[in-house]
């Protein structure tokens, strides 16, 4: 039980990494192939599938530098293959010149899902929820 809690931490964290890096395939690994993703809460939609995010994540985030922070994560296993988890969430992000915004410093929450399958946690669902936005036009 505690290693898969700590898994679920070490998934998370190369999610945070891979996405701030810009590591967008070793970012799709860290999801279900079927993952379903709401970001209707940033202006984007609902993705249903990795294939269908990276490339939406890419076309909204490619050239921004990003810092994504998880904290606190609640995180209850469901059975030995699933489990569910909130994290508080900080972000910043700077938009080139150019760019819809400078910068803008962001608090909320990511809402998830996770599945074991073959001993590797993925995460299978993840909905952003926002409680505050700081933005510099």
């Amino acid at each position: 039980m505690t290693d898969d809690i700590e898994a679920i931490r070490q998934l998370k964290a190369r999610y945070f990494r891979l996405m701030d890096t810009k590591e967008w395939d070793g970012l799709a690994h860290v999801f279900a192939d079927d993952v379903v993703i709401d970001v209707t809460g940033e202006g984007g939609g609902v993705t249903r599938s990795v294939a269908e995010y990276i490339p939406f994540l890419r076309a909204n985030i490619e050239n921004v530098i990003t810092v994504h922070h998880g904290h606190m994560p609640e995180i209850e296993l469901t059975s030995p293959t699933t489990a569910t988890g909130i994290w508080a969430l900080e972000d910043q992000l700077w938009w080139p010149d150019g760019g819809p915004l400078k910068h803008m410093h962001g608090f909320g929450h990511y809402h998830e899902t996770y599945e074991k399958t073959d001993g590797v946690w993925r995460i299978t669902s993840m909905t952003i929820t926002r409680l505050h936005r700081l933005v510099e036009a």
